[in-house]
């Protein structure tokens, strides 16, 4: 018998096994175990002696059991080097009856004309334990994310301080993570968005707030004002982040539920207007429509003007200084359709296809801040409501995004 041969060699199989720092056991056809190295022993808690001869069954726990016996058949009529489960959460058991998780990989071999399998078993109960912790920080960072977004109109230093926190958390994540990154990819990204897009104007807000101070006579106003005006640019462009990033994260959670009213058509275009003027540049302005007659809209209204905000910002932050930005409003029989066309830099023919991607970004937009987020979730946004965006670009000669939006939303909450 093959057995045998395990006997008579035990001083090389002892050697061998011994060395190997998983958990070595070798079943024959009938899946009886004929060896186990002492780690393998001391992984279940058995004897030697206990182990010998017994059936593979008494290592797999009950509700495993009826399925193991096919799959390893099937395993040794095509056998070859493999690692078991294919993504399935394997078990053991020990003599004690307890479970616990494991890795096996399974390596078919002859002797004598028997064959046999040999499986190198990892305990794994520390490595579920860390996944289970790097789970729990996870959801704790995320958590502190969207608290930390919701205190950041409060005060700017508070959020200084959390970058900095979130970053050092993000250091130390990495490290934690490097073996598991892909769990938290998207995250980190969010994260490195967050700080990008904040430094800088958080810079630019505390520069001038400084320089303003310092203007404080008569003849310094206009000095004054122009750092005033640089400080509300840059609080209302934070404003925007904060929002395009909270409209993300209840897409991606499938919490949105839009808010149908019903709005004046006009109003819409004022507020949409008003806001937009805070951000022009030098020299820049706005045509748009002033006589129209108003229609009422039943829509989101603060997810429509998110929508028409969006476009214009990016309208007058790719334009140059005294530029002329055009806002049109074409009320037809059963929807209203916006028009946002700018003079500015345009998008190039070989990134047109990617311009609804989240993230993406232009070639040529690389070195103007922003986080490729915004007309994604724009676009989204109105195909919930059974809208349309879409747009024409020429490179150097400028863009129009239209939005055809119908009077009434296609969903009711």
């Amino acid at each position: 018998m093959a057995e045998a041969f395990f006997q008579q060699h035990q001083e090389i199989f002892h050697t061998l096994f011994e060395a190997a720092s998983e958990g070595v056991i070798v079943v024959n056809s009938e899946q009886k175990i004929v060896t186990a190295n002492k780690t393998a022993l001391q992984m279940f808690g058995y004897e030697k002696e206990e182990l010998l001869g017994e059936h593979l069954n008494i290592l797999i726990p009950i509700n495993y059991k009826a399925d193991h016996s096919q799959h390893f058949k099937r395993f040794l009529k095509h056998s070859e080097k493999r690692q078991m489960g294919h993504g399935r959460d394997l078990y053991g058991v020990k003599k004690d009856g307890s479970e616990f998780p494991v890795e096996a990989g399974l390596n078919p071999f002859e002797v004598d004309g028997e064959r046999f399998v040999m499986s190198l078993v990892v305990d794994i109960t520390v490595r579920k334990e860390n996944q289970r912790r790097i789970r729990e920080l996870n959801a704790d960072l995320e958590d502190k994310i969207k608290i930390r977004t919701r205190e950041l109109s409060d005060t700017v230093q508070d959020l200084e301080k959390e970058i900095s926190k979130r970053k050092k958390a993000e250091k130390r994540l990495k490290l934690s993570l490097k073996q598991e990154k892909e769990l938290n990819e998207l995250k980190t990204k969010f994260l490195s968005l967050v700080s990008h897009e904040f430094k800088t104007p958080l810079s630019g807000i505390l520069s001038s707030a400084t320089l303003a101070e310092k203007y404080t006579k008569t003849e310094q106003q206009e000095k004054r004002e122009k750092h005033l005006r640089t400080i509300k640019n840059k609080v209302h462009y934070l404003n925007n982040i904060l929002n395009d990033f909270l409209s993300l994260e209840r897409l991606e959670s499938g919490n949105v539920n839009y808010k149908y009213s019903e709005f004046s058509l006009n109003k819409l275009i004022n507020d949409v207007i008003y806001n937009a003027n805070v951000t022009l540049k030098y020299g820049q302005e706005i045509d748009y429509p002033r006589d129209l007659k108003d229609i009422m809209l039943h829509q989101d209204e603060k997810i429509v003007e998110l929508i028409l905000s969006n476009l214009m910002g990016n309208a007058i932050k790719y334009s140059p200084e005294d530029s002329l930005i055009k806002f049109r409003v074409k009320p037809e029989t059963e929807k209203v359709i916006f028009e946002v066309e700018d003079e500015g830099i345009g998008i190039p023919q070989k990134d047109q296809k990617h311009i609804f991607e989240r993230y993406f970004r232009a070639e040529n937009a690389l070195l103007n801040q922003g986080t490729g987020i915004g007309l994604n979730i724009a676009k989204v946004h109105l195909e919930n409501m059974g809208g349309k965006l879409y747009f024409k670009s020429e490179e150097n000669k400028g863009s129009i995004f239209t939005v055809e939006l119908p009077y009434k939303g296609k969903k009711e909450t």
